[in-house]
């Protein structure tokens, strides 16, 4: 499976940015997917998990109510729909499939297919 983001640019703060994440090599209607995002020298941040089919979706703290992903098992694509954003969510952010499950976990260790990353820059 091969994942590629798109989507990330540098923003204002206050502003918007949709990022999409598209699948190919297999179709992923019957996984888990995610979010993270990673600045330099620090962790891989969970920011949102979707299950298979898209009903059931998690958010970290700081992003929920301002951030949103959604699937379109269809298209084989996954979307980040970040509004408000603020200078705290710079970062690359990455999306990740869970081969093993149809449901999404924060744990990045549990995913198995992994995205080149797209870097999302928001200035004050």
């Amino acid at each position: 499976v091969q994942l590629v983001e798109s989507g990330g640019k540098s923003v204002q703060a206050g502003g918007s940015l949709r990022l999409s994440c598209a699948a190919s090599g297999r179709s992923v209607g019957g996984y888990g997917m995610a979010w993270f995002r990673q600045d330099p020298g620090k962790e891989r941040d969970f920011v949102a998990g979707i299950d298979w089919s898209g009903r059931s979706t998690s958010y970290a703290d700081s992003v929920k109510g301002r951030f949103t992903s959604s699937r379109d098992n269809g298209k084989n694509t996954l979307y980040l729909q970040m509004n408000s954003l603020k200078t705290e969510d710079t970062a690359v952010y990455y999306c990740a499939l869970r081969a093993s499950s149809g449901l999404y976990t924060d744990r990045w260790w549990s995913y198995d297919y992994w995205g080149q990353g797209t870097q999302v820059t928001v200035s004050s």
